[in-house]
């Protein structure tokens, strides 16, 4: 196979790429299109993280091989993130194309074993596909998604709050049951759900395992974490009906909460609504978490969003 480049350089210094490339230097958007439309592969090297050249390799018939991280990246490893203010873990190079695109248009490996390496090329060498754009990329997926933010969400009011303060009048049991053919809570359908969008018909309340954050533990279970419904399960209502012994109940501020401890049974609700995380966690407790399903090619609006 023959390996092609697009490095910058300056006509008097010399590209600073190996002499078996072949350099095209900075192209045009057009050109660029035309040499990704003749190439098999799209190669990442780790850096830049989400970027849009993937996307545009396999909407073009590229297959992308990226590199895995183990373990992922995040402020408490990598130099890039750093001193910013997240605790986001990203898995690989690209974790949208790596999680909703897949195989066979995105292969992800370690570039560190050389086994699993060879074996990817090799697989992508014998494999055929067509170019790919996920539905959410197109004009149309745009638009629909834009049309669902505008007409479900309004900006002028502020939310209510929440529980609200005849709760235990109005739900004697809680709000939430356990959903059919599974071990996740959703919102009851005999009790009047507050205006929400998403609307909570999607909400389904699972708990992490501890030290996991959110955004996994919903994965697992082939759903996504959705921050909006973190103010419908910050209450004791949700830790009573996951029958969590809790000795006391505590409001802090604090990113991992709401969350328990099950060796101390401590429990704690957030405070401060802004610390809302899907991507917190901490060795010590386990999360409540608020997932939601999606539709496919549009992981931004739920099944029922539109």
């Amino acid at each position: 196979m023959e390996v092609h480049g697009t490095v910058y350089y300056e006509a008097q210094r010399p590209p600073e790429v190996p002499a078996f490339v072949k350099n095209h230097g900075l192209l045009p958007q057009q050109e660029l299109q035309q040499l990704l439309r003749k190439a098999k592969l799209f190669i990442g090297f780790g850096f830049p993280y989400e970027g849009p050249a993937p996307l545009e390799a396999i909407a073009n018939g590229c297959i992308f091989l990226q590199p895995k991280f183990h373990p992922p990246h995040s402020s408490l490893n990598h130099e890039f993130f750093r001193g910013k203010p997240t605790s986001r873990e990203v898995s690989s190079q690209h974790p949208y194309a790596e999680q909703y695109i897949g195989r066979p248009h995105v292969m992800t490996v370690d570039f560190n074993n050389s086994q699993e390496f060879d074996a990817a090329v090799r697989e992508i060498m014998r494999t055929k596909v067509e170019p790919y754009l996920p539905y959410e990329y197109t004009c149309e997926g745009m638009l629909e998604r834009v049309h669902a933010y505008i007409q479900h969400q309004d900006f002028c009011a502020p939310d209510p709050p929440f529980p609200p303060a005849n709760a235990s009048k109005t739900w004697p049991s809680g709000p939430f049951v356990i959903l059919p053919n599974s071990t996740n809570l959703g919102w009851a359908p005999n009790v009047t759900a507050p205006p929400s969008w998403p609307p909570l018909s999607a909400l389904q309340l699972l708990v992490s395992e501890e030290g996991q954050s959110c955004v996994e533990a919903c994965q697992r279970g082939g759903l996504v974490c959705e921050p909006a419904f973190f103010r419908f399960i910050n209450n004791k209502e949700a830790l009573s009906r996951l029958e969590v012994q809790c000795e006391g109940i505590e409001a802090e501020m604090n990113h991992v909460f709401p969350a328990f401890s099950v060796v101390r049974r401590e429990c704690g609700l957030q405070k401060e609504p802004l610390l809302f995380s899907c991507s917190g966690f901490n060795t010590k407790y386990r999360r409540l978490c608020p997932c939601r399903d999606f539709r496919r090619g549009q992981v931004a609006l739920c099944r029922d969003c539109l």
